[in-house]
C-alpha cells in the first residue's frame, strides 16, 4: 500500500492526471498476443498513467484541411506528450526497482510488430483493466471525463500492488460518431468485447495507409486525430 501511494504521488507530481493499477490475470479473458501472454507470466501487474492532451489543440483539428493545426497536433502528441509520458514511467520504474522488484516501462506509441501494428504491450488494455476507462469503437481508451483525449504509459512489474476496480462506465452505447468521422473507414462499428480480436472493430492497415499516404502527402506528417476529436466524451 505504501509503495502504491508513493508511486501515485510521484506520478501526479510529474503531471499524470490518471494513475491506476491493473491485475493482469484478468487479461486471460481478453484477446492478447502470444507475446503479451508471455510477458504477463513474468509481470502480473501493470501500472497505467495518463497525461491529457490539450483540448484546444485537439479542437483545432476539426478542420482537417488546416495543415498548420494538423502539424501542431502531431508535434504536441508525438514530440511533446509521448516523451513526457516516457519520463514519468521511467521514473516510476526506478522507484519500483529501488524497492527490490522488477519493472519494465513500456515506451509510448511503440510499434514492435510492423506487420500487424502491435506494440510490446497494450497501453489501452492496461488502462482499462486498471479501471481508468473503457475501450471504445475507435479502439481508443475512453475516459468518462476527457474521452480519448489522453495519452497512456505503462509499467509492468512483479510488485504486489493492490489493483483498482474495473470501470463502471456505460460505454459508447449506440454512438458511432468516430466510425462515421473516420476518413480511412477503418472502424467497423462493433462494440468492444474483451475476447474478440482488434480486427473485429478496426482495420489497422487502413488507418496506417491513410496516415502515411494521403495525410502525409497533404500535411507532411502522419496525423489525423478525428476519432480523438469527435468523441462526445471529450468535448466540453
Amino acid at each position: 500500500m505504501q509503495l502504491s501511494k508513493k508511486l501515485e504521488r510521484k506520478a501526479r507530481e510529474m503531471g499524470a492526471a490518471y494513475f491506476g493499477i491493473a491485475d493482469l490475470s484478468l487479461a486471460q479473458h481478453c484477446s492478447i498476443t502470444p507475446h503479451e501472454e508471455k510477458v504477463i507470466a513474468g509481470y502480473p501487474v501493470a501500472i497505467s498513467i495518463g497525461v491529457p492532451l490539450s483540448s484546444s489543440i485537439v479542437d483545432s483539428i476539426a478542420a482537417q484541411s488546416d495543415i498548420y493545426a494538423i502539424k501542431n497536433y502531431y508535434f504536441h502528441v508525438y514530440e511533446v506528450t509521448n516523451p513526457y509520458i516516457n519520463e514519468i514511467t521511467l521514473c516510476l520504474a526506478r522507484i519500483i526497482e529501488e524497492e527490490g522488484f522488477k519493472a519494465v516501462p513500456i515506451p509510448s506509441s511503440q510499434t514492435i510488430d510492423a506487420g500487424k501494428f502491435y506494440g510490446f504491450f497494450s497501453h489501452k488494455m492496461a488502462a482499462s483493466l486498471a479501471g481508468l476507462g473503457w475501450i471504445g469503437k475507435s479502439c481508443l481508451l475512453i475516459t468518462p471525463d476527457r474521452g480519448p483525449r489522453v495519452r497512456w504509459g505503462t509499467i509492468l512489474t512483479d510488485a504486489m500492488l493492490i489493483p483498482g476496480k474495473l470501470s463502471t462506465g456505460k460505454g459508447c452505447g449506440g454512438c458511432k460518431l468516430c466510425v462515421e468521422a473516420c476518413p480511412a473507414r477503418a472502424f467497423t462499428g462493433n462494440a468492444f468485447q474483451p475476447s474478440e480480436a482488434r480486427e473485429i472493430r478496426m482495420d489497422a492497415e487502413k488507418c496506417f495507409n491513410y496516415l502515411n499516404g494521403e495525410r502525409k502527402n497533404i500535411a507532411g506528417v502522419a496525423a489525423c486525430g478525428m476519432c480523438v476529436y469527435i468523441c462526445p466524451f471529450g468535448k466540453k
